[in-house]
């Protein structure tokens, strides 16, 4: 078949149809409007059933496309039948292919809105200007969702229903009015001016939309932590743990009595891997006549990636829940913050990866007391929150044997992640809980090659988690991965196989902190706590506690995961009064909760 004949057996298609009375191009118009209304207000839907609205927006615009032609040329046929086969695609490919439907959405925008303005050269000046400006919003939108900084079928969802809306608008204005299949160059109805004003009103409405979204996403995307020059490994690398590389003044939110340094310093994932990491030491402004005792801190979930550590974040001190910052400086102690590896540093992150996340935490400490400007102790009591709990318990785990000069003394773990285990296999009950599966699985799939995150992650999920993986909580555009993981939760889990068998539930079972724990272990939990789970934490305070941890455990009624390190918790002279104890090498009466 010749191209001729390809194009002459699509325009007579479109003329068949255009021939059709005017009521069916209403209704196609009303259809448009209602599914592209139906995706902008309820995006929160499954992903299946939000892929099916897609598709349907697809048909009813290629058929309204086809319904208010007013000229039968071969570039109206191919627009009008790549919008329906469009359609037909999202309809095959809503099950195992459904996380490519974004990006196949985003391109038919583009490539519709180039074809809508080649179309805008001929008709009326109305027509003319509203295919111009409808054009332009097609190609933005489209554009947006590439480059949205996490493309996902929510936000392509809601892209393309605004643009659904607008077309469906323009379609069911040309129908009541009358204005549909005149030729170019043909007189108008007598309604046309009414007609060429509405049509143009509603691309107009569509572009203006267009704009705000592109602005909204460069907002977003401004927001990212920019990794800068200072987070580089040097040219040479000592081979030795805890050595300082750099360092350097900062002043971000350091409190007007005190003063503060970001450094880089050299650690280890495990036993043979060397890596880097970064961090941030701060101490009282005043001169000590004694080396300061040290709390070195590990910082709550941040994210996974590169640009996630809190030392890049806004306000550094804030990211990751540091709780009593001022009351650390009062009391005169030097606050060792590391960042982790692979969060400003290259490298995978060890997210809930105790040896990578404790030998971190211990080589900041290590190389703060190479600083010069400065006297550390030799005495160093670890605190954790969260991910930083999980991390400060394998902090004090392998301080003897892998560095017994960091001086821990104590180990405060506040919420620990400490049974991941227990943890992930609650995510998928927990709002918003892939967001932090996504870490779990992107780290451990990097970390260890037998867990593969193929053989774990849904097919329909596994862009959408890839992509909430790169995302920093401390972002704006966070918001876009929580409103893609509520949208993922009502659908489907995320896993294709239960995450606490084979490989993957084996490497869990490693990272919980078990062991010969010799010093005296604070363990503070929220009773109100959603993300971990009371009940959980006190039967592995139990397990701890027939190991013989000499262990303090404490249970804040009415405090969730982040109120019991808030300002007004509780918790907060507890913890300064028992890191004074410890300071001052005074005993510690365990209490535990009863075992089972």
């Amino acid at each position: 078949m010749t191209r001729d004949g390809s194009a002459r057996r699509a325009r007579r298609f479109t003329e068949v149809l255009s021939g059709l009375p005017n009521w069916v191009s209403l209704t196609a118009g009303v259809l448009a409007v209602l599914v592209g209304a139906i995706l902008v207000v309820r995006p929160l839907t499954s992903l299946t059933l939000l892929a099916l609205l897609i598709a349907c927006a697809a048909l009813v615009s290629g058929a309204g496309e086809v319904l208010g032609a007013r000229e039968h040329s071969a570039r109206d046929a191919v627009l009008a039948l790549g919008w329906i086969a469009l359609g037909v695609l999202i309809l095959i490919a809503s099950g195992p292919a459904i996380d490519l439907i974004a990006p196949v959405v985003a391109i038919a925008l583009v490539v519709g809105g180039v074809l809508r303005l080649l179309r805008a050269r001929r008709g009326t000046t109305s027509v003319r200007l509203a295919a111009l400006l409808l054009g332009i919003a097609e190609i933005i939108l489209g554009v947006v969702a590439l480059r949205w900084p996490d493309v996902t079928l929510l936000i392509v969802a809601v892209l393309f229903g605004i643009r659904t809306v607008a077309f469906g608008v323009s379609t069911v204005w040309d129908a009541v009015t009358g204005r549909r299949a005149t030729t170019s160059g043909a007189a108008e109805p007598a309604r046309s001016r009414w007609a060429g004003s509405g049509r143009v009103l509603a691309a107009a409405t569509a572009l203006l939309i267009a704009v705000a979204a592109a602005l909204t996403s460069a907002h977003l995307r401004s927001g990212t932590p920019r990794v800068d020059a200072f987070y580089t490994a040097p040219d040479e690398i000592p081979a030795a743990a805890g050595t300082l590389l750099r360092a350097e003044p900062f002043t971000r939110d350091v409190p007007g009595n005190a003063r503060a340094w970001r450094i880089l310093y050299t650690t280890t994932l495990d036993a043979d891997r060397p890596a880097l990491a970064s961090g941030i030491v701060l101490v009282p402004e005043r001169e000590a006549a004694e080396p300061l005792p040290v709390i070195a801190w590990a910082h709550g979930t941040t994210g996974y990636a590169r640009p996630c550590a809190p030392s890049l974040a806004t306000h550094p001190f804030e990211s990751g829940a540091l709780p009593a910052l001022d009351q650390i400086v009062e009391s005169g102690w030097a606050l060792v913050a590391t960042d982790y590896i692979g969060l400003g540093t290259e490298g995978s992150h060890p997210y809930l990866i105790g040896q990578g996340e404790g030998r971190s935490v211990l080589d900041a400490v290590r190389a703060a007391r190479q600083l010069t400007d400065i006297r550390l102790a030799d005495r160093t009591v670890v605190w954790g929150h969260s991910q930083g709990g999980h991390a400060a318990l394998w902090a004090g785990l392998l301080a003897p044997g892998y560095a017994p000069e960091a001086g821990v003394i104590g180990v405060a773990a506040m919420a620990p992640a400490s049974d991941a285990v227990g943890l992930v296999s609650r995510l998928p009950e927990i709002t918003g809980g892939s967001v932090f599966a996504s870490y779990v699985v992107a780290a451990y799939t990097a970390h260890y090659p037998d867990v593969d995150f193929n053989a774990y992650i849904d097919p329909a999920a596994r862009t959408l988690v890839r992509q909430m993986s790169e995302r920093c909580l401390a972002e704006p555009g966070v918001l876009v991965s929580v409103l893609s993981a509520l949208s993922l939760e009502k659908d489907r889990p995320i896993f294709a196989t239960d995450p606490l068998s084979g490989a993957l539930g084996v490497r869990l079972r490693e990272n919980i902190p078990a062991g010969a724990l010799t010093v005296p272990v604070l363990l503070a939990q929220g009773a109100a706590d959603t993300l971990v789970d009371p009940a959980v934490q006190s039967r592995y305070a139990a397990a701890r506690c027939a190991d013989g941890w000499n262990l303090d455990y404490r249970v804040y009624p009415g405090r969730d995961h982040i109120g019991v390190v808030a300002a007004d918790s509780p918790l907060i002279p507890d913890l300064l009064g028992w890191t004074q104890q410890r300071l001052s090498a005074l005993p510690q009466q365990p209490a535990c909760p009863p075992l089972g």
